[in-house]
């Protein structure tokens, strides 16, 4: 028994507590953000894209401030060498039957339309997310809400959109009114089915019984879990209101006529598909690349920021 002991005794050394020591963290840091993109970064096609928008949106706010193109000058119209040139070293796009060179006139146009598209999308989701985060976390307000939702959304939007467009007349924000005065319905119910899961959760339910006031639950405990949902949302709408855009200005509808953007552009140059088809193509080209960079960086960006997918 005494060697038992003996043995024990030298077996084991006596360690000091150290306090310090004993709160550190020994996991690894977790920053969302980091996180995010981390998880973001992992495609090498999303990255691609991603530098393909930046390009776009730089290129199409700052080429038009030292091009000084204007839709309406028609100065080269009697200039026969000037136009239908086809795209060359000098006029990379080519040029058109006035004579205007057509990468000015596309670069002006993409400017055009994402701006309008990004303001449609900001207003949409702000408006939106505010609307249906209140509309999920109150009865008396889904009543009311409801009845509404339910009148619009069997009404196509594109039809509102035209007549309201029509109503107003042309013009650069009267077009944007009438793309945004009805949307925003739509993402505030898919939010408010969201607020509708959250809002019963324990903790909701803990904050509700101690008196928080509903402001404070939504934008505490409850749209920052929303992030990734409503990111998803974004992507869904900025592709979806360059569609509505371009569409709108492809049938004449919505934009002045000294304001050019790619719909306008691909309805003006739609008689040249045959005799001159860089004329239409171009624009088309340029179009598709915005909308296809626009989705897969944002469905991109909607899986990142889930914290599920962060590893």
């Amino acid at each position: 028994m005494e060697e038992i002991t003996k043995g024990n005794d030298s077996s084991f050394v006596f360690v000091e507590t150290n306090e310090k020591e004993a709160e550190k963290i020994e996991s690894p840091k977790y920053s969302y953000w980091e996180s995010v993109w981390r998880t973001f970064a992992k495609s090498k096609v999303t990255i691609f894209f991603l530098f393909v928008i930046l390009a776009i949106i730089l290129m199409s706010f700052i080429q038009p401030l030292f091009s000084g193109y204007d839709p309406m000058d028609t100065a080269k119209i009697n200039d026969l060498s000037a136009r239908y040139i086809e795209p060359n070293s000098e006029y990379w796009f080519g040029t058109d039957a006035n004579g205007q060179s057509l990468f000015d006139a596309v670069w002006s146009g993409a400017r055009t339309s994402i701006s309008i598209t990004v303001l449609a999308t900001f207003i949409t989701t702000v408006i939106g997310v505010v609307v249906g985060a209140y509309w999920g976390m109150s009865q008396k307000i889904d009543v009311f809400m409801l009845e509404i939702y339910n009148i619009f959304s069997n009404i196509p939007m594109l039809l509102i959109v035209m007549v309201l467009a029509y109503s107003l007349g042309n013009g650069f924000w009267n077009l944007l009114f009438a793309m945004t005065v009805t949307s925003w319905i739509y993402t505030a119910y898919f939010i408010r089915v969201q607020v509708m899961i959250m809002r019963d959760r324990e903790y909701n339910m803990a904050s509700r019984t101690l008196g928080t006031p509903a402001g404070r639950m939504i934008f505490k405990n409850i749209l920052p879990y929303l992030t990734s949902v409503i990111t998803t949302d974004v992507s869904r709408v900025l592709p979806g209101f360059i569609s509505t855009e371009t569409f709108l200005s492809f049938v004449g509808v919505g934009l002045s006529a000294d304001v050019v953007s790619l719909g306008g552009l691909i309805n003006k140059y739609s008689t040249n598909l045959s005799s001159k088809p860089y004329l239409f193509w171009i624009p088309v080209s340029v179009l598709a690349l915005i909308s296809i960079s626009l989705y897969i960086v944002g469905q991109a960006l909607a899986d990142a920021t889930d914290p599920k997918n962060h590893v």
